[in-house]
């Protein structure tokens, strides 16, 4: 409740999807498909889902009980039925295994879809599709300019002044590859009208003014496109990551472009961490860029010249060793890949992600939060709207004041932490409550102010089946990463 399944309670509550689809694993012994506490009485009864659960592909493969699948709230599935053939159906309504009742339910919520896209409204006249996408390619570049993390800018190599340099040379396997192709890395594979290349966005932006080469040791500066792709054993569907590391060749290069020329960039192209620890020593700067999509060459082209100063955050830890991480610190394969009856433990319990880290005192590569900018932000003046809360649906507001202290127009993301000593339960050193945005002009300051739910204080009681808030002093927290220099208040909750 506390970690996985709160996200998906949020996302129900306050976005009002049409649908779910659910997973093709089994959890506590039982398959989501047939998890009748899961779906319909969590799901459904106590979030309020209005919609209908549809499986992923071939998920009910290795199931064979139509009942159940009814009885959970399981509406569809695709794209052929293991459960829900026909036969199976009346064998079981016969039986009197589920109710008409069910059974309308089911099939009433895969109907009301079809009220709410317009399905069953007279055929009117189709809009031409470009008036909907208009705005598309802006809001991509966007998206993909402030969800990339600097990583690090020693000497502040980032941004490239234009004026200042003659030739730039450009390497890396990732430099001029194209990830929009149909089922490349699996089913969820997108494939963009477009898609503009690292390599086609530089080159128009320094169309006139730069010369670009591949020799980086005849270079001003060297930008190396390294990470992973889509390929069978890197960020791809259906099987894991072959190595937590990058392919060796890929290391070679970095180290040999680093040793022709000290002003080497690293942008790293990927989905997920990767280790440094062979090559990151040598690097004076670096940048994550993910997938940045259909216009990921001008969105890159725009942040490392400086028309965009990168705010984007970690959304996931960066350990230095895979061992580090808590799938893989164990001292057998329980944790990953499972035992010999294909059962994974998640020992790590409550501790999942950063807290793993942060309660086992592990320092890792970059922390969950962090993201330099190019320009210095400064906090100060913390204070809370009130020292006292009581029970779940109260609720305060923490302030700071940020002052931008460097030369570039810039925004910060301020994090909220709470941490909570008590011996009623377990529970992480710290955990995000809250976070907001600031954007500042060079030398301004201003404050800013993000609201605090005491139900994101609280934890779910087991035994009640319920949240509860434990009473007591709680440490409210405030920076910019889950590992920095905090400022703190302390508040009393009283359940």
């Amino acid at each position: 409740h506390e970690i996985y399944l709160r996200p998906f309670r949020e996302v129900v509550q306050q976005a009002n999807p049409w649908s779910v689809m659910g997973s093709y694993n089994k959890i506590n012994g039982k398959y989501v498909y047939e998890d009748i506490q899961l779906l319909r009485r969590t799901l459904m009864d106590d979030w309020g889902f209005k919609g209908f659960v549809v499986t992923d592909w071939d998920a009910t493969k290795y199931m064979d009980d139509a009942a159940v699948c009814i009885n959970s709230g399981l509406s569809i599935e695709m794209p052929r039925p293991h459960c829900y053939k026909l036969t199976s159906l009346k064998d079981a309504f016969e039986k009197q295994e589920f109710t008409e009742f069910m059974l309308d339910d089911v099939v009433k919520r895969f109907l009301r879809m079809f009220f709410l896209a317009g399905i069953m409204e007279p055929k009117k006249d189709i809009v031409d599709s470009k008036e909907d996408t208009a705005g598309h390619p802006d809001l991509s570049r966007k998206i993909a300019e402030e969800g990339m993390v600097l990583l690090k800018n020693d000497r502040n190599l980032l941004p490239i002044d234009l004026e200042n340099i003659q030739t730039i040379a450009l390497l890396g396997p990732n430099l001029n590859i194209k990830f929009g192709r149909p089922q490349y890395g699996g089913s969820t594979a997108v494939v963009p009208p477009y898609e503009i290349t690292p390599l086609e966005g530089i080159t128009e932006r320094c169309k006139g003014k730069v010369a670009i080469t591949s020799d980086a040791s005849k270079a001003d500066l060297a930008i190396v496109f390294a990470g992973l792709n889509h390929d069978k054993g890197m960020d791809a569907e259906s099987e894991d990551r072959k190595s937590f590391d990058l392919p060796q060749e890929q290391v070679n290069l970095i180290r040999n472009t680093c040793r022709d020329n000290p002003d080497t960039i690293v942008i790293l192209i990927s989905g997920s961490p990767i280790g440094m620890e062979d090559w990151l020593g040598d690097v004076p700067a670096l940048l994550e860029a993910w997938y940045p999509g259909m216009e990921g060459g001008k969105a890159i082209a725009n942040v490392i010249f400086g028309s965009v100063n990168p705010s984007g955050k970690l959304p996931i830890t960066f350990p230095r060793k895979l061992v580090d991480s808590p799938a893989h610190s164990g001292k057998d394969s329980r944790t990953y890949p499972g035992n010999d009856s294909f059962r994974v433990y998640y020992d790590e319990e409550i501790n999942v992600g950063y807290r793993f880290f942060d309660a086992k005192n592990i320092d890792p590569q970059f922390p969950f939060g962090f993201g330099l900018s190019y320009t210095d932000f400064e906090f100060e003046n913390f204070r809370v709207s009130k020292v006292k809360v009581n029970g779940m649906k109260d609720q305060l507001t923490v302030s700071v004041d940020v002052t931008n202290n460097g030369p570039h127009y810039g925004s910060e993301i301020i994090q909220v932490y709470a941490s909570q000593k008590q011996t009623v339960i377990k529970k992480p050193p710290r955990e995000l409550v809250g976070f907001g945005k600031i954007s500042l002009k060079p030398k301004q300051k201003s404050s800013l102010s993000i609201p605090i739910h005491t139900s994101d204080l609280a934890f779910y009681d087991v035994k009640i089946h319920g949240w509860r808030i434990i009473s007591g002093e709680i440490n409210i927290l405030v920076g910019n990463s889950s590992r920095c220099d905090f400022l703190s208040e302390t508040i009393t909750c009283s359940e």
